[in-house]
């Protein structure tokens, strides 16, 4: 977010204070200091929320401290070394801290592979002494030549970082503590499976499943390896890293990304906070309050994910927003070179990252591979919908498309073969799956023309729903026609991949694959809406009245959904003829009525528009730019009602986390070694609200002993074990019975049966040190008390020692 004006490309020559023509002005403390300030002021604004939320000030501390030593210091060396000729300083920070989580990846490996974790603080010396040593790479450490950024875009750049914070803060930040502070105390649902892995991450490389002591871990996981990392590193505890510190940081790290990779293709520097305010603010177009959290109408919103939810998207993204940058700018290159052999920067301004920008695509590409497995094959399509349109407009085989295929490809067999072990985890081909149950049919239901009609109005609600952003691309159709740009095709391609996979690929997780493409479509959309304003060429006075029309459209549609969608449904539902009649395809009503209506309200606004530039001339020429604005503008009050939902309903998704329990892991955490291995009858969450064991079989997710000791546990919840969710059909999770029962009678008869002999082959064979016992899912054994030592109890929660 700088905003520097002391420098100036080489290719651009100035003239600096009283120096000669080309060189730079230099620079003063006090313009030094200004041009730091929208970022120093985003920072602020994280620190404030962190600390009303009662994050401890030494965890944000070293989390700082972290950031800046084992990621940006690191990352942003390294990236300078590879990229030919400097561009803006931000993107040098933005690429150089993606750069740092590739960099830290290969860092884990060695560390915990090697068993060197307590010297982990000091890895990224491998990197710095080199650059402070070596005369070649010592002038990466001061680089010249950086593009001024106008303080208004880098003051954009802060307050769309600031809306994240300050969405995450009233979202989830200021509802959830650190820590359970009570029996009643409630989490989200995944958060402790996930803070499971991250402990075992920092023993295990690769990670196993926690919940089965040795089970491999077929999973996109190095989402986790990055949390242990930050751990060993920043030593700052790993609770405070999944519940406060990751989700804000990696959030605001995708914005500046985004807006850096924007800027470089389109070449416009006001692509940047365009792009990166379509990617956060425009979020469903659902037209109805509040959303049904359990069952969405089109899979998971993209707002709500980038979040607590799933970790792993939250990680993946700004290393998906690189690779998307590095290859746009490839591939967007010209075949024709200067003549100082130079790669040219294709007319706007941007220099070429050169030769070294393939091994930052193939970084790039291999930390995407397990960081999210929907990520490459949308890119892998977009890749492949621009291979296709070079080859047709020039008739030659585009090999730097090639090249970079191969590369991605490689990283995807790498992450399917090595990593996922060809799991599928219940996806499965079956077209139009997830999006069927809208046209079920029968006879006496409708005929053949109604049910055709009921199914294109169910594939115009999913567009509808999600790709609002990428009305923002029109412009470049509309000018261009289908003579886009190879950068442009890329990105076109992997916006229109990801909901094509899910609409190809059944399960409840492949609406990943549509998240997966959402940034591909806010470049796309920033790119064509900055060329659309250039043509407008709009005056501040109608860039404020704009402005103030999008607040007053999306503050009166918010309001109206928020207050009116029984009103709204009934509305519809009569318009459709089947008011009081329930059918399939009734919850697409309120967005397919809600578009007309709008749309209609639109055809209206342009009649009169065009009336009034008969008028006022001045008017003509400008109609397209509001329209196009206020198109954008309803995707907004989808991600406004969610936040709002968050709070009003703030327990959906969430499970109890007694205090009790977490107290009980920790203990174990600080009194064990962590290649102990503990035993627990736990197998459930909230095992109080089932009144039969065999109810239980329907929520075997009891994964807090695992997450809160940061240990391998003997057989603890199997819900998410890779084996058993190939089997639940695509299924957010498994409930069948444990794959091992033998293993799991002898773990139970551990707990209500124990002997001498039972116990003493538990610690030999599995060494397991620990019994941990919640009393709420089975009193234990009197027996226990005498062939055991009690260590810890708190009344609910009671720990042996079987040493």
């Amino acid at each position: 977010m700088e905003s520097t004006d002391t420098t100036v490309a080489a290719s651009r020559p100035a003239r600096g204070a009283g120096g000669s023509p080309g060189e730079p002005a230099p620079a003063t403390p006090g313009r030094t200091a200004v041009r730091f300030l929208p970022a120093l002021a985003a920072y602020l604004v994280l620190v404030a929320a962190l600390l009303a939320s009662d994050t401890p000030a030494t965890d944000i501390a070293r989390y700082t401290f972290y950031v800046l030593w084992g990621v940006l210091l690191p990352g942003t060396l390294v990236f300078r070394s590879l990229r030919r000729r400097p561009y803006t300083l931000l993107e040098d920070l933005a690429f150089g801290a993606v750069t740092g989580l590739v960099l830290e990846l290969a860092a884990w490996v060695v560390l915990v592979g090697l068993g060197l974790q307590s010297v982990a603080t000091f890895w990224p010396l491998a990197v710095v002494l080199p650059f402070a040593l070596v005369p070649r790479l010592r002038r990466h450490w001061r680089p010249r030549g950086y593009r001024a950024s106008s303080p208004g875009r880098s003051w954009a750049l802060a307050g769309t970082v600031s809306l994240t914070v300050v969405y995450y803060y009233a979202a989830t930040l200021s509802r959830f503590p650190v820590l359970p502070d009570d029996e009643s105390t409630r989490i989200f649902g995944d958060l402790p499976y996930m803070l499971s892995l991250a402990g075992n991450a920092k023993q295990n490389m690769p990670p196993t499943f926690p919940q089965a002591a040795g089970e491999p871990l077929h999973y996109h996981w190095f989402t986790f390896a990055h949390m242990a990392m930050t751990d060993l590193v920043g030593h700052v505890d790993l609770v405070s890293v999944a519940m406060r510190l990751m989700v804000p940081a990696l959030s605001a790290l995708t914005v500046l990304i985004i807006a850096v990779v924007a800027q470089r293709l389109s070449g416009r520097a006001w692509a940047g906070p365009a792009a990166a305010l379509l990617f956060f603010a425009v979020g469903e177009f659902t037209a109805i309050y509040p959303n049904n959290v359990s069952s969405w109408t089109f899979g998971f919103p993209p707002i709500r994910l980038m979040s607590w939810g799933s970790l792993s998207l939250t990680y993946s993204q700004p290393l998906l927003v690189a690779l998307v940058g590095v290859v746009g700018a490839l591939i967007g290159r010209k075949a024709s070179r200067d003549p100082a052999g130079e790669e040219p920067d294709g007319g706007s301004g941007v220099p070429a990252f050169g030769r070294g920008a393939f091994v930052l695509a193939a970084g790039f590409a291999l930390a995407s591979s397990a960081a999210k497995a929907s990520t490459l094959p949308v890119t892998l399509a977009g890749l492949a919908v621009a291979g296709l349109a070079m080859l047709i407009t020039s008739r030659r085989i585009p090999w730097t498309v090639v090249g970079l295929g191969a590369i991605i490809a490689g990283a995807q067999l790498f992450a399917t073969a090595v990593i996922f072990d060809f799991e599928s985890y219940g996806l499965e081909i079956v077209p139009f799956g997830n999006v069927q149950q809208y046209w079920y049919n029968t006879p006496e239901l409708r005929g053949t023309a109604s049910q055709l009609l009921v199914v294109g109005g169910t594939l115009a609600a999913f567009v509808i729903t999600h790709q609002v952003r990428l009305a923002g691309a029109l412009p470049l159709f509309r000018h261009r026609r289908l003579n886009l740009e190879p950068a442009q095709w890329f990105l076109l391609g992997g916006a229109v991949a990801g909901p094509a996979a899910y609409l190809v690929v059944n399960g409840f997780n492949s609406s990943y694959f549509t998240i997966a493409a959402a940034p591909f479509g806010a470049l796309l959309a920033g790119w064509g809406y900055c060329e659309a304003a250039e043509r407008a060429a709009l005056s501040v006075r109608a860039k404020v009245l704009l402005s103030a029309g999008v607040l007053v459209l999306v503050a009166g549609l918010s309001w109206g959904m928020y207050h009116h969608t029984v009103d709204w449904m009934t509305v519809v539902s009569k318009a459709a003829g089947i008011y009081n009649v329930w059918r399939s395809y009734a919850p697409l009503l309120p967005v397919l009525g809600g578009a007309v209506a709008l749309a209609a309200l639109a055809a209206v606004g342009a009649l009169l528009w065009w009336g009034a530039s008969r008028i006022w001339p001045r008017l003509r020429g400008r109609g397209g730019i509001v329209l196009l604005t206020a198109t954008l503008a309803v995707g907004v009050p989808g991600t406004a009602l969610d936040l709002l939902q968050s709070r009003e309903y703030a327990w959906d998704g969430t499970w109890i986390l007694p205090k009790s329990q977490v107290e009980a892991a920790r203990w174990v955490r600080d009194h064990s070694d962590p290649q102990d291995v503990l035993a627990t009858n736990s197998h459930c969450w909230e095992p109080e609200n089932y009144t039969t064991t065999d109810h239980c079989t329907i929520n075997r997710r009891s994964q807090w002993l695992s997450a809160y000791s940061e240990r391998s546990v003997l057989v603890e919840g199997w819900a998410y074990a890779p084996r058993m969710i190939a089997k639940s059909g695509g299924g957010v999770a498994y409930g069948g019975p444990f794959w091992d029962e033998e293993l799991f009678q002898r773990n139970e008869n551990a707990v209500y049966q124990p002997t001498e002999e039972l116990l003493d082959g538990l610690r030999r064979e599995h060494r397991v040190r620990f019994l941990v016992v919640d009393r709420k899912a089975g009193a234990e054994s009197p027996l226990l008390g005498t062939l055991t030592s009690k260590v810890f109890d708190n009344g609910r929660t009671v720990v042996y020692e079987l040493a």
